[in-house]
């Protein structure tokens, strides 16, 4: 597996006491995640707990770096805390509804794989170019899609927050798999949609771009997504391939 170096941040931004989103970086094992939490009142932080603290289990478990071992972590990380967030909503009804979007990506002996569910987003920046690799399970992702709205449109949408899949949703989890190969020099960015609400892609990509370590990244994304007015948590995970 590549050496890899990670950073990753959260903050409450300016509107929100409470913070939803919650994150995990583990080098160690060489793995990373964001999630999102969907609910409301302290509904949602506990979703975005009970992801995180599987996927640590999970991962922790078994240390094959194998892609096939890999993937199938993924696919048990985000299946078993969907059916433990269901749980706990039965056993506590005063939570229905509460679910998270969730980034998870993992490097292994062949390169990267990673799940993606909800309307957090995965970056990566290869040879000076930023692409958005994962698609959003929104509204506004579909309506643009169909040619209903164009992007710009998207941003002040009424309904930009409606989601269609969530770890925890009571639908039958959707979950999109994505794998690919790693280079020197890559960068993953996972992130929720607290940062890429308030900036879009260009200014995300100057600062990637930029010479500045993982940190300074870090900081300056959730500065500018407060500068533009914070108006959800934001939380910034960015891993590279040293």
């Amino acid at each position: 597996m590549a050496k890899l170096n990670y950073f990753g941040r959260t903050d409450p931004g300016l509107i929100r006491s409470n913070n939803e989103d919650a994150f995990l970086i583990k080098p160690d094992i060489g793995f990373c995640l964001v999630a999102d939490g969907v609910g409301g009142a302290s509904a949602g932080e506990i979703a975005s707990r009970i992801f995180v603290e599987t996927a640590l289990e999970v991962f922790s478990a078994e240390r094959d770096q194998s892609e096939n071992k890999t993937l199938e972590r993924i696919k048990k990380a985000f299946r078993f805390a969907h059916e433990r967030i269901l749980k706990y909503v039965e056993q506590n009804p005063q939570y229905d509804g509460m679910a998270c979007t969730a980034e998870l990506i993992a490097f292994h002996e062949q390169g990267f794989a990673s799940g993606h569910i909800g309307d957090s987003r995965t970056y990566r920046v290869r040879n000076g170019q930023l692409k958005q690799l994962t698609r959003d399970h929104s509204l506004v992702q579909y309506q643009i899609d169909q040619g209903m709205i164009t992007p710009d449109d998207a941003k002040e949408h009424s309904f930009r927050n409606v989601i269609f899949q969530a770890v925890g949703m009571k639908d039958n989890l959707s979950l999109d798999i994505l794998k690919g190969k790693t280079y020197p020099g890559d960068l993953f960015l996972l992130c929720s949609d607290g940062l890429t609400d308030m900036i879009d892609d260009s200014l995300i990509g100057q600062v990637l771009f930029s010479g500045f370590g993982l940190p300074r990244k870090t900081e300056k994304l959730l500065e500018m997504a407060k500068s533009a007015g914070g108006r959800d948590n934001i939380t910034v995970v960015i891993a590279e391939i040293l």
